[in-house]
């Protein structure tokens, strides 16, 4: 069967001050999604599935679900507060206002899930070739496989001049991922880039291999994404800005033995929605691609 992509789509955007997943920015109100999509329906992969908010279902569907199913296998689902929780634990975080993080996603979608699956971003460009690499390692793995994969991106390449990001900064042996140290604020510093990191600051190159949160896994990581839920809640339920990290729960596996990663790289310079002076960036990098051919100008046939 062919892979599943899992596209994180419930983020609250508010540093965007939008609903930047469904934003148009293609030549016919495409929106980034739909790149995403088309290029993973281009490089093998059989279905997608949507995470996303109930709130922004009527507007997700009218400006990217129904154009994208009408030419691809996608379904959605929710991601809620209350999703995965008992009642007791929901007492315990009543003070929350936060989407639980990646992994709670990733996890609210499982039932969806029969194949082998890479993820991704609702807001980042992630380059076809990666999707090719991804999509090509998924067809050819065992069912019973602990090995996943990812694709790392250089840091230089993935960076902002409108604000801050949020990056897993990784290091990688032999071939494989050996960890990753998620750096929630780098930014530039006229033209260094820093990152503040518990308290401190940190001078990076440019040129560390950083996570997109672009990874490929085989069912089996389920099992250990579980686990790691399980051990947030027992020791996060009553911190209000806490999340459970999709690349935290990755490099847990490697930590504690239960698999591997193997590391993928890609030189695509990133682009994406996080500030809205983002758009107009986004919206001309799609119009050169359209332009050089790497895209139709009409994306979907229908």
């Amino acid at each position: 069967m062919k892979p599943t992509l899992l596209v994180l789509a419930a983020g609250m955007g508010s540093r965007y001050g939008g609903v930047k997943q469904i934003d148009a920015v293609g030549k016919h109100n495409e929106c980034l999604l739909d790149f995403a999509t088309f290029d993973a329906k281009k490089c093998g992969f059989g279905k997608v599935v949507f995470v996303i908010r109930k709130d922004i279902e009527s507007d997700f569907r009218e400006r990217l679900f129904d154009r994208v199913s009408a030419n691809f296998d996608a379904e959605y689902v929710f991601q809620t507060p209350e999703a995965l929780l008992t009642d007791d634990e929901l007492k315990k975080a009543c003070a929350r206002t936060k989407p639980w993080g990646t992994i709670h996603a990733v996890l609210c979608a499982e039932e969806k899930i029969k194949t082998p699956f890479a993820v991704i971003n609702s807001d980042d460009y992630y380059g076809r070739d990666a999707f090719n690499t991804l999509g090509s390692y998924l067809n050819g793995i065992s069912s019973d496989s602990t090995e996943h994969a990812m694709v790392g991106y250089v840091l230089g390449n993935t960076m902002s001049k409108s604000g801050s990001v949020s990056r897993g900064v990784c290091t990688v042996k032999n071939g494989y991922l050996d960890s990753i140290t998620e750096n929630t604020k780098i930014f530039y510093r006229d033209n260094e880039i820093i990152s503040e990191l518990d308290g401190k600051e940190y001078s990076f190159t440019g040129n560390e291999w950083v996570s997109m949160n672009l990874f490929a896994f085989n069912t089996t990581a389920f099992e250990e994404f579980h686990v790691y839920w399980d051990n947030f809640k027992i020791s996060s339920l009553n911190k209000p800005k806490a999340e459970a990290l999709l690349p935290v729960a990755a490099s847990d596996i490697v930590r504690h033995g239960k698999g591997s990663i193997k590391f993928f790289t890609s030189t695509e310079k990133w682009f994406g929605m996080t500030y809205p002076e983002d758009r107009e960036i986004v919206k001309r990098e799609i119009a050169n691609k359209i332009d050089s051919g790497y895209y139709p100008e009409k994306l979907w046939e229908k």
